[in-house]
């Protein structure tokens, strides 16, 4: 499983768990968005990053 890693572990680079609030906060700041946009573009899009962040108008 590919993925990133912060300073505080393991972050999967092609899924988002919002249950996970190191991973939430990592994309949050990738992508400068606020949590409620990120909310919003994970339940429109699904848990893929790469719809979320086509959804948001960013890059992966």
């Amino acid at each position: 499983m590919a993925g990133l890693k912060d300073k505080r572990g393991f972050i999967d680079r092609d899924r988002l768990d919002l249950s996970e609030r190191q991973s939430v906060e990592y994309w949050m700041k990738r992508w400068g968005v606020t949590k409620e946009q990120l909310i919003a573009a994970h339940r429109a899009a699904g848990r893929m990053t790469k719809d979320i962040a086509a959804h948001l108008g960013k890059k992966r």
